[in-house]
């Protein structure tokens, strides 16, 4: 007998309603320590920015992860919109020098940069998993 595939649909339906729950939020956390989403032991990265083939605690793959340009693009609007006022402010309340202006929002741009950068990597393969995106949905 076969069924229809409004049946196979909701069929689909109720065996992911039963799959685990995957919270985002404790996920996003465990992410931006730079560490598993599933288990939060094990690290993601194993250099600056490379993610590792699989968890060392809990053996979660990360192959499937696609964090491709997302951390980047999320870098640059964090710390752009963090420092374009304090630019702002900065410039109308003091009058420093423009040199002096140059050389601390580059040295502010770059430090933050090269810290968020591998945190917001690891938030977005969290962001992954607890979506159950890109071959994270066949382990909970």
């Amino acid at each position: 007998m076969t069924q229809s595939p409004a049946s196979d649909a909701l069929s689909g339906t109720l065996a992911s309603e039963t799959r685990a729950e995957r919270p985002t939020w404790p996920a996003l956390t465990k992410g931006w320590r730079r560490k598993c989403p599933c288990c939060g032991k094990g690290a993601v990265l194993h250099s600056y920015l490379k993610l590792n083939d699989r968890c060392s605690q809990c053996d979660l793959d990360f192959t499937q992860a696609r964090a491709d340009d997302g951390p980047a693009y999320l870098t640059i609007l964090l710390v752009g919109h963090l420092m374009a006022p304090l630019l702002h402010v900065v410039y109308f309340t003091w009058r420093p020098e423009p040199l002096v202006t140059f050389s601390v929002f580059s040295i502010g741009c770059i430090v933050s940069s090269l810290y968020l950068l591998p945190r917001l990597k690891g938030v977005v393969v969290a962001y992954q998993w607890a979506r159950r995106m890109y071959g994270f949905d066949t382990k909970s």
